[in-house]
């Protein structure tokens, strides 16, 4: 009876073991590498991005030590320095840029170079329209007084049966000379630099003044002026000169 139940315990006792075996192929060995235990309510961890050789650690700001004050003291940063807002159009800090200033201040939409790429626009327009005698073209771009000048001399040039003949070339320069603020109206000065042939002809096709062929170049000082708080953003030609 002992020796039969001895056997048994030997026996029990190797089915224990080859259960063992079996469930450390199954499941493997800890090695201290193991995830933890999922925790629901914890917050979800960042997958770290593979290095492939192509990450760079940026070094780190080393801290100063603290100063007495036990405030802790860093590098002084270089001090931000503003680009002059009107280069190449006015020189930084000259009359005309603090005026332009102003003028941007007061009119949110203000821009110096978009404002001289109307203007160029602007000044071809009134030149080929006041050669061809189109007051519908020249009525909306000048100032009243100006309109009824250029509108003389067009219907004088009507009364005599003269006609003008010209070839707008383009435009060499065209650059802000002045610029003032009064009230809510702003005036700016361009002088322009441009190439053309003209001649004007009587009735009869005779040339009478001017050239057809040679090209000439002209320079004029126009001055345009807006309303800055009229709901209208087109700026009037408003006095008209030849530079010197």
């Amino acid at each position: 009876m002992g020796e039969s139940s001895t056997l048994i315990n030997l026996i029990l006792l190797a089915i224990a073991v080859g259960v063992f075996l079996k469930l450390r192929s199954v499941l493997g060995r800890r090695t201290g590498h193991e995830r933890p235990p999922f925790d629901p309510y914890s917050a979800p961890e960042k997958a770290a991005k593979p290095d492939d050789g192509k990450v760079v650690t940026l070094p780190q700001r080393e801290r100063a030590e603290a100063d007495e004050s036990g405030i802790d003291a860093y590098p002084q940063r270089e001090p931000y320095v503003v680009k002059n807002r009107w280069a190449g159009i006015a020189p930084e800090g000259s009359p005309l840029a603090q005026t332009l200033t102003e003028i941007a201040l007061a009119d949110r939409r203000f821009d110096a170079e978009a404002f001289l790429s109307g203007a160029r626009i602007a000044y071809e327009m009134i030149v080929t329209g006041f050669a061809k005698g189109d007051r519908k073209a020249l009525q909306p771009l000048l100032d009243e007084h100006v309109f009824k000048n250029f509108e003389g001399v067009i219907a004088g040039r009507e009364a005599r049966g003269e006609q003008v003949e010209q070839n707008f070339i383009g435009i060499t320069k065209a650059a802000i000379s002045d610029a003032a603020l009064e009230g809510k109206r702003a005036r700016i000065t361009i002088n322009f630099t441009s190439e053309l042939t003209a001649c004007t002809k009587n009735k009869d096709g005779i040339v009478i003044d001017g050239d057809p062929v040679t090209i000439r170049q002209v320079n004029d000082v126009w001055t345009f002026e807006r309303d800055l708080k009229a709901s209208d953003p087109n700026w009037r030609l408003v006095a008209t000169g030849a530079a010197d």
